[in-house]
């Protein structure tokens, strides 16, 4: 059996574990599905990082991302995994994720280039929960688009912490020089927070990787990217 091959098993099993965990939290300990959807976002987000470094052949993470959307697509039928669909809200977000997950990973594949996979799912999984968290905690100036009510300080935070992220992961992994890693940073967080400002039911974890993917397509294409 390959190493890969191998792998992949290992991470199908961990990210069962982690459905397990969840339904158990909602389940037995009572916490509510909007703070256990969040843990199986993140925790989802973080564990796809493994994936071009532990996987890397694009057929075996077709074969976990098709594998979890059935999975997904077979509770929303039958009214399971409460832990994850149990929000009082109309949402596709859970739907989406695998499928956004394995076209990053495609893009990634193409372009041999980490950051075309790291900063739009690290943005979506980290920057997503952190919008809401804080909009929730320091609700200060609100705005609806599309009857959808959203907050300045939530999008605030995902800006600062989108912005910490690209960066970091652009002078580290992509080895791109401070200045262009800083203002390529900028575009970014701007990019996706218009995104995730202007999605609902669960669109922004399509729309916050593909602004992601589409900024760094632009500066590299533009030679922006030294």
């Amino acid at each position: 059996m390959s190493e890969h091959l191998l792998n992949t098993i290992y991470l199908a099993g961990v990210f069962l574990v982690l459905f397990a965990s969840a339904e158990l939290l909602f389940h037995k300990f009572n916490v509510k599905a909007e703070l256990t959807r969040k843990y199986v976002h993140l925790s989802t987000g973080l564990l796809t990082m493994l994936f071009p470094p532990y996987v890397q052949n694009p057929w075996l993470v077709l074969f976990l991302c098709a594998s979890f959307l059935i999975i997904l697509l077979t509770s929303l039928k039958f009214d399971l995994l409460k832990s994850i669909n149990g929000v009082n809200r109309e949402t596709r977000g859970s739907i989406l994720f695998p499928i956004i997950v394995f076209g990053c990973f495609m893009v990634y594949y193409s372009y041999g280039q980490y950051v075309f996979y790291y900063i739009p799912i690290l943005i979506l999984a980290i920057c997503d929960p952190v919008a809401a968290l804080v909009g929730k905690r320091f609700p200060f100036g609100r705005y609806t688009f599309i009857g959808h009510t959203k907050t300045l300080s939530g999008s605030l935070g995902f800006f600062i912490v989108a912005t910490v992220l690209s960066y970091l992961l652009l002078t580290l992994v992509g080895e791109y020089s401070s200045k262009s890693s800083f203002l390529a940073a900028i575009f970014i967080s701007f990019a996706t927070v218009v995104a995730e400002a202007v999605s609902h039911k669960g669109y922004d974890n399509l729309t916050i990787p593909a602004s992601a993917i589409f900024v760094l397509f632009l500066l590299t294409h533009y030679g922006f990217m030294v």
